[in-house]
């Protein structure tokens, strides 16, 4: 099993989010731990881990997340503990001091209909405006919080040193990009339809022209059932992989975003392809295996809703 230094993105139909990853198993558990015994024979985590590599992977990932959230807060509260203690204070009243004094005036009556006009409330504005505008203080004291917090952990050293969760990705018979061996491989999960997949290329186009030589990049189908044209104009790609001309053809898509049918088989004959070959492998349903391959491996990963993007560090590579 090769290892090498990789990143997924998961572009579905939003701005991506970030999650991070391990490839430990359970959080807290060794690869020697028994999960199982059959008629005597012992299945450890490790086995599991081998044999279902993804199966835990969206709750180890959950768990990650929420245990990053559960640090950030308790660091937050020991940085306000420290700096109360060397200014002689307690902890409400240093926040009152930094934080909620610093707080500007009450809202104007006229900001504070014009919040009203955007509730949806069937209530007279006499009868919300005091909760209105206790609303718009909290948000101000929350924002004035994190702003004084920001400063308190700029001037602290902290390292948290929690390990991601990771898994393995395949990358057999996949449309590489770049050098096979590159140091980084960056592996996308979008599908042709996804306006933020869209819209995102020109950047990926120029990271891969920036690293070029030491960036190899994979595209992998994950059509979205909400987009119609999705599920075609990935097996329209697959098909023109066929005939070694697979990142010509995704180009071109993203490029035109014209994934009617006749427009798919316009596509290839603009590619010089040979259209009889091409429109056989499109309209009998060729591609349709490579495709939902790849689509079920989002769906183990995890990736079932949006937005989505996963970042990783070393994953394992079958």
């Amino acid at each position: 099993m090769l290892k090498v230094n990789f990143v997924v993105l998961l572009c579905l139909s939003f701005v991506p989010a970030l999650y991070a990853a391990d490839e430990t198993g359970v959080i807290g558990q060794p690869g020697n731990t028994v999960v199982a015994v059959v008629d005597g024979t012992k299945i450890t985590l490790s086995d599991f881990e081998r044999n279902r590599p993804l199966a835990l992977f969206q709750a180890k990932n959950t768990y990650y997340e929420s245990e990053k959230k559960a640090i950030d807060a308790y660091m937050d509260d020991y940085l306000l503990d420290r700096q109360a203690k060397k200014e002689n204070l307690s902890v409400p009243a240093l926040l009152e001091l930094h934080v909620n004094s610093q707080i500007a005036a009450d809202p104007s009556e006229e900001s504070l209909k014009v919040f009203y006009e955007g509730v949806d409330t069937t209530e007279p504005f006499e009868a919300m405006r005091d909760k209105i505008k206790d609303h718009l203080r909290e948000r101000r004291i929350a924002k004035a919080k994190d702003e004084y917090m920001k400063g308190l952990r700029k001037q602290a050293s902290i390292s948290i040193p929690i390990a991601p969760p990771r898994t393995s990705v395949s990358l057999t018979d996949v449309r590489l990009r770049g050098v096979a061996d590159a140091p980084l491989t960056l592996v996308e999960y979008a599908d042709y339809e996804c306006p933020y997949c869209q819209q995102i290329d020109p950047d990926l186009a120029k990271i891969e022209a920036e690293y070029k030589g030491k960036i190899a990049f994979v595209y992998k189908d994950f059509p979205l059932p909400m987009h119609s044209h999705a599920q075609k104009a990935a097996e329209a790609a697959q098909c023109a992989g066929n005939q070694n001309k697979y990142w010509e053809y995704h180009d071109a898509l993203l490029a035109s975003k014209q994934l009617e049918i006749p427009e798919l088989k316009a596509a290839a004959t603009a590619l010089g392809l040979d259209g009889d070959a091409f429109n056989k492998c499109l309209d009998t349903g060729q591609a349709v295996g490579q495709v939902k391959k790849n689509f079920n491996e989002g769906l183990d990963l995890g990736i079932s809703v949006h937005p989505a993007s996963l970042s990783t560090d070393v994953l394992s590579v079958e």
